[in-house]
């Protein structure tokens, strides 16, 4: 998916969040959010802390840095989220062009898509409701092509 951000925006909202929140600009904070920046996957906790340090070998961060940050994250819109129950969440810059998911039940695997009728749908039901729309999230789930 394209990027509607640029990482200097990016970043300088970042800082902002920080700041309204009293929270000290720091190198593992930006890290973060940099490697979600240039990441296609969804990434848990643990395969984010797992990316950052297999390209940064001697940079020094923890779990909990990455717990906190990414709550922050999200609690801001920067990043969004997807649920796996008790395999936890996996996350997603939040800047990206709005899509839907398609999530296979036996490997996790996450499969991104647009559909402009599926869109255009939504907003038609939504008018015709009398709703006003602002945001939605599709995840749909069934067994991918792999694990037929």
């Amino acid at each position: 998916m394209n990027k509607t951000i640029n990482y200097d925006k990016l970043l300088e909202e970042f800082k902002t969040v920080l700041k309204d929140n009293s929270l000290k600009f720091t190198i593992q904070r930006e890290v973060i959010l940099e490697t979600l920046y240039n990441s296609d996957e969804h990434l848990t906790p643990e395969a984010l802390l797992s990316l950052i340090q297999s390209n940064n070998p001697d940079f020094n961060t923890g779990i909990a840095t990455i717990y906190r940050t990414l709550t922050l994250l999200e609690d801001s819109n920067m990043v969004t989220s997807l649920s796996f129950g008790a395999s936890g969440k996996k996350y997603e810059l939040g800047m990206k062009e709005h899509h839907d998911h398609m999530i296979c039940t036996k490997c996790n695997t996450i499969i991104e898509f647009v559909d402009d009728d599926i869109e255009k749908r939504q907003h038609i039901i939504a008018d015709e409701a009398g709703f006003k729309l602002l945001d939605h999230s599709m995840q749909m789930y069934g067994i991918c092509k792999n694990c037929q």
